[in-house]
């Protein structure tokens, strides 16, 4: 009988390791721009086509490979950094186990090009499928130019998998974010598709910051940095009032290396606690200096995964510089300690402050929630209304004793029962109930609508059919308004042009990573067109996070949620009418975009059962 088990072909053996290192095109990125940094680059130029399905290329001016390392470093578990088993436990560089560009040379089509800076000539390389195709001597400045063409071209079913070209480039940009952030002495371009969206020079970390994201951080970014005898910590966090709904802008770096660790972010969190809501996220860019002996970096093959021998400290540590940074700007409310605790004496003596304080109390008292009116209309009747009253119930006696400042309003609680009798002021066949809900009667019972998950539904259904018919009608903006995106929020725009302008948004490019508002959809009652196309977008980003969308459903869902009526806004009985009618009118009436009941129903039947069980 024959032996079964037998090694694999390197190629074979390359594919499947390809596998777990070579996830997408981002992957692939990552593993070549950590290369250009090993290699002392101080210039990296990027270059993507089609999502990194069709191109990826890095070039860099660093120190280049001799012939013979050009070919080596195709070869499996081939590196520089590691010679020794000590050396496994003191890692500061990147691409130190060697499988990289085995990895990538096994599913895509490979070309480099690099030189020394003591040689003449330079060499290129040209590899597909792990096989040399082409190896020659090549005129070539000093540095490395790697070109991976055709990503998975030999490997169709992983191919099959990728995403669309937007979502591919999102993921593209977000590891180039990374890498530049780490390295912001490092000059870094990126270009997608002959469109340069980031011109990054070599600076300072608050520079590199405004640079990727946008000017907007400028006056957002709070120092943050703290040593200890275990672990150094340095970066920025955001203001806390410009924290977002989305978990985009949130960046850990141990060693220069980012990584992702649930465990980090609750100590942040934690720091932040009482000055953002829970479904908010701050932003921040922290950097973790620690021994590379204390931790463990080679424990996911993407390696944003480390363990630390001592998580406890280094959580205490971070949560105390945060809060720390929080408190030496100001954010974290403090206490005055220089009035005296007897403040009834010192009011009492301060006649000024304590005009203050009564007038603030009477204000108060008067704009309580039973005094407090959103609609003015009206005014002239209610004059008129007081004048005829006290007209009619004028009593000499009366007038002439002494009267306080307190005013008694009549209350139905002292006006002995109500006459089953006699109907509820306000009550029809369509109300309101606290500016939440809307009851509708019918001829079996009541229906009580959800006024938000209502119109949110009619919306959705609404601009899914514009942006199917490509029907989407527009209104003019009085004064066009420009916003200046970051540069992956501006791609994002230019990839979803075509659906906003079918929902009836009007934009015009205006300048670099600035674009001009000169339309909104119709029907939408809005104060800033910028304000809702910036919260709109946030949505946007935060479905395709959380959730597994198409393009079309989830601009309409974040335009539906964003526009709709919310609770706390006042209907008119009109109003109520038309959205129970157009609800009807939907294909799937029950249930809101984002899977909540819109009404319920109550049954004569329900509702006697209330009385008489």
């Amino acid at each position: 009988m024959n032996d079964l088990i037998q090694l694999l072909p390197d190629a074979l053996a390359n594919q499947i390791a390809a596998g777990e290192v070579v996830q997408r095109p981002s992957s692939a990125l990552k593993e070549m721009l950590e290369n250009a940094i090993d290699a002392g680059a101080k210039n990296i130029q990027v270059a993507v086509r089609d999502g990194g399905k069709t191109l990826i290329q890095v070039i860099d001016d660093g120190m280049g490979m001799s012939i013979t390392d050009a070919r080596m470093c195709f070869e499996r578990h081939a590196t520089s950094k590691i010679k020794k088993t000590e050396d496994l436990f003191n890692i500061r560089t990147h691409g130190f186990r060697g499988e990289a560009m085995a990895s990538i040379a096994a599913v895509a089509q490979v070309e480099l090009k690099t030189k020394r800076a003591g040689d003449e000539l330079g060499c290129l390389i040209q590899i597909e499928g792990s096989q040399v195709k082409k190896q020659e001597p090549v005129v070539f400045q000093e540095g490395t130019s790697i070109a991976v063409k055709n990503l998975f071209f030999n490997v169709p079913a992983r191919r099959n998998f990728l995403k669309s070209n937007a979502v591919e480039t999102k993921h593209l940009v977000e590891e180039f974010q990374r890498v530049a952030l780490a390295y912001p002495e490092v000059a870094f371009t990126f270009h997608q598709n002959d469109m340069e969206l980031f011109k990054l020079s070599a600076g300072k970390l608050s520079k590199r910051i405004v640079g990727i994201f946008g000017k907007q951080y400028r006056n957002q970014l709070i120092v943050c940095q703290e040593s200890s005898p275990h672990i150094d910590i340095k970066g920025y966090v955001g203001s806390p009032e410009q924290a977002k709904k989305t978990r985009g802008e949130q960046f850990f770096f141990v060693n220069k290396r980012y990584i992702r660790s649930n465990y980090l972010h609750h100590a942040l969190l934690n720091a932040f606690e009482g000055l953002i809501g829970t479904d908010q996220h701050p932003f921040y860019v922290l950097f973790l200096d620690i021994d590379p002996k204390h931790i463990d970096i080679n424990v996911h093959p993407t390696k944003t995964e480390i363990k630390f021998d001592d998580e406890r400290t280094i959580y205490g540590v971070l949560r105390s510089a945060v809060k720390q940074a929080l408190g030496a700007h100001h954010v974290v409310p403090t206490i005055d300690f220089s009035l005296d605790v007897n403040f009834t004496d010192n009011w009492g003596k301060d006649t000024g402050k304590g005009q203050e304080v009564s007038t603030e109390n009477n204000y108060r008292a008067y704009r309580g929630p039973s005094a407090l009116h959103k609609d003015a209309r009206g005014w002239e009747q209610m004059f008129q209304q007081d004048h005829e009253e006290r007209t009619l119930h004028f009593d000499p006696e009366k007038e002439r004793q002494p009267r306080g400042d307190v005013k008694t309003f009549p209350s139905k609680v002292n006006a002995g029962e109500l006459n089953p009798e006699e109907p509820i002021t306000g009550a029809g066949k369509t109300f309101q109930i606290g500016q939440a809900y809307f009851v509708t009667q019918t001829s079996s019972g009541l229906l009580v609508f959800d006024q938000q998950a209502t119109h949110q539904r009619i919306l959705y259904e609404r601009y899914i059919r514009q942006l199917e018919q490509s029907a989407g009608a527009s209104q003019q903006c009085l004064f066009p308004q420009n916003i200046s995106l970051s540069p992956a929020d501006f791609a994002l725009v230019m990839d979803l042009k075509d659906e906003l302008n079918n929902l009836g948004f009007q934009l015009t490019v205006f300048g670099q990573n600035t674009i001009l508002i000169n339309g909104v959809p119709t029907d939408i009652h809005i104060a800033s067109e910028k304000l809702l196309f910036e919260e709109m977008l946030e949505q946007f980003k935060h479905f395709k996070d959380e959730l597994s969308l198409g393009r079309r459903e989830n601009l309409a869902r974040s335009l539906a949620k964003k526009t709709a009526i919310k609770k706390g806004d006042p209907l008119k009985s009109q109003e109520m009418e038309n959205l129970a009618g157009q609800l009807f009118a939907c294909q799937n009436p029950n249930y809101s975009p984002e899977g909540y009941k819109t009404f319920i129903k109550l049954d004569l039947d329900k509702i006697e059962r209330f009385f008489y069980t």
